[in-house]
């Protein structure tokens, strides 16, 4: 078993199964304390047909339906999916066959982010005492500059040297000329890390006038374990003194140790923090949010040209939306020639703006819902967004809220991606469009800030669904879309070690509280399905008039 494993089963990590083995023992014990007559009948409740029994004839009656009536692909799935599920998970954690609260986890109060130093983390080394000095060029837009200085950070501690505060990237699709200091506090950065690594704002004038020759620049393989940076960099480090590595992003491992876990995550969302200018304008937008609803949903969109178009994807255009994007995709020259169809079936689109909304819907957002939506420049503009509006009347943007407060930092697309990160943030509810940068790195700070509900649509189950929904009844379609998503809503279950990229799954970053706060869950369980049964007497004959239209 690996480091991260054995840490996460001895430093408290997301254990909600645990939780459901604490709560059935309970039971058991109440079961244990019942009259002979109770315990009869309790008996007599249980003795039922085996499930996969039930799984098998059921599944065979809708194979045979499917032959005669020609029901679509994605029913059959749906059921199977439903059936399977009902054998292990929902029998084994009650809990989770009470609906999903779309707004807040029932279980987020009970986890916290855990990030501070071990007892047996070193303090940093001193500037004089370093092995030198490690300069660092991220690469990419914001929020994959912001993996890069993560990571920095970690390898300067494996290098027990000095890093220089990292350069950002004026050269990548974004154009964007800002440095370190123009969007995060960078001596708040300086002194937050302090005691884990020595960091200046650059080499010292009698280090550099010291050297025979220039910094030493090199580009380290992708995902590169710390026993390379040790036999490969530390040695060119301690001749040259300076070393700078280039296009620095996901040049780190995923999975290291737990005290270089912890510190990824006292950078990632402690020391990086936006400049006071950044911050004050986001808290602005958040705050004008918040006047017009108690809570609101922040859509992170991704429907640019450049995305669309590295996707592979096609989004009914036409030969117009192929002739466009291809062109953009003339950008990459090392892309392969992709199949729009299968990419989709592999879940590797993005949804539109429309599928964006009828899944906010599905899920039972109704259309007084506030959402706000970050993006850039939306292909096809407000045509695109039109069917989103309709669903959605109460939509806003960054320009919509602050538009004369934005107009110094429209030049600058990463001081514009800030805004937007720190709203969505804020939010109650974050929805994500695929899974690029801006997505796993909120969906992480998200879970360690308290678990806030973060959804990311399972796009591959939703395929078919969204391909067949015109042949559907709102009533199934939803039904549909709400099995799919379970798993997919930002639950601290969905916390498992080694899974994903760390940034968007900080494991070993993310404690729970005693299990004694956890007795009353299943009380509380019941309870909150008898209430949903007598509401939903009333409320299932108003479902096709409240979300009747695609």
């Amino acid at each position: 078993m690996g480091v991260a494993n054995k840490a996460w089963r001895c430093s408290g990590g997301v254990l909600v199964n645990n939780l459901a083995a604490e709560i059935f023992h309970q039971q058991k014990k109440t079961q244990q304390q019942l009259s002979p007559r109770q315990h009869c009948c309790s008996l007599r409740r249980r003795t039922a047909v085996p499930w996969t029994v039930v799984c098998g004839l059921l599944l065979f009656a809708v194979g045979l339906i499917s032959l005669f009536t020609g029901h679509v692909a994605s029913d059959l799935e749906w059921y199977s999916q439903r059936l399977v599920k009902r054998t292990w998970y929902y029998k084994r954690d009650r809990v989770y066959r009470a609906p999903i609260d779309i707004w807040k986890s029932r279980f987020s109060n009970f986890y916290y982010g855990c990030s501070d130093r071990g007892p047996h983390f070193a303090p940093a080394v001193r500037e004089r005492f370093s092995n030198g000095y490690l300069l660092i060029a991220t690469s990419g837009g914001l929020n994959q500059q912001r993996t890069g200085i993560t990571d920095a950070v970690v390898v300067a501690r494996i290098l027990n040297a000095t890093l220089v505060v990292p350069e950002l990237d004026h050269n990548s699709y974004w154009k964007d000329d800002s440095d370190f200091v123009n969007i995060f506090d960078v001596d708040w950065f300086i002194s937050y890390l302090a005691k884990d690594v020595p960091i200046v704002k650059r080499v010292p004038e009698k280090v550099m006038r010291s050297m025979d020759k220039p910094p030493y620049t090199m580009r380290v393989p992708r995902k590169s374990e710390p026993d390379y940076y040790l036999e490969q960099v530390l040695p060119i480090l301690m001749r040259r003194r300076v070393v700078q590595l280039t296009k620095f992003d996901y040049r780190l491992a995923n999975d290291l140790d737990e005290d270089l876990q912890k510190l990824r995550c006292r950078v990632n969302y402690h020391a990086l923090r936006f400049t006071k200018p950044l911050r004050n304008l986001g808290q602005k937008l958040v705050t004008r949010m918040r006047k017009m609803a108690t809570r609101f949903i922040a859509v992170h969109l991704r429907f640019e040209p450049d995305m669309l178009a590295f996707s592979g994807c096609y989004f009914g255009g036409g030969d117009k939306e192929r002739y466009e994007l291809g062109e953009i995709r003339k950008r990459w020259e090392t892309l392969p020639e992709l199949s729009p169809d299968e990419e989709r079936t592999r879940g590797k689109c993005p949804l539109t703006p429309h599928e964006v909304g009828l899944l906010l819907r599905a899920l039972d957002f109704d259309n007084n819902t506030h959402i706000y939506v970050a993006s850039g420049e939306i292909y096809g503009g407000e045509e695109t967004l039109r069917p989103l509006k309709e669903l959605f009347p109460n939509f806003y943007t960054k320009e919509m809220l602050a538009n004369e407060e934005l107009k110094s930092l429209l030049p600058f697309s990463s001081r514009l991606a800030a805004i937007d990160y720190i709203v969505c943030d804020e939010s109650d509810v974050f929805v994500t469009n695929n899974n690029g940068n801006m997505a796993k790195i909120l969906a992480g700070r998200r879970r360690y800030m308290g678990h806030k509900r973060t959804i990311r649509p399972n796009a591959k189950r939703l395929s078919t669904v969204f391909g067949g929904r015109e042949k559907m009844e709102w009533a199934t379609f939803s039904r549909k879309v709400k099995s799919y998503q379970r798993g997919f809503m930002g639950e601290p279950e969905e916390m498992r070690p080694g899974r994903g990229e760390f940034h968007e799954f900080p494991s070993a970053c993310i404690c729970h509280k005693p299990s004694s706060m956890f007795l009353n869950v299943s009380v509380e369980d019941s309870e909150y399905q008898q209430r949903r049964k007598t509401h939903s007497t009333g409320n299932n004959k108003t479902i096709a008039v409240n979300h009747g239209h695609f």
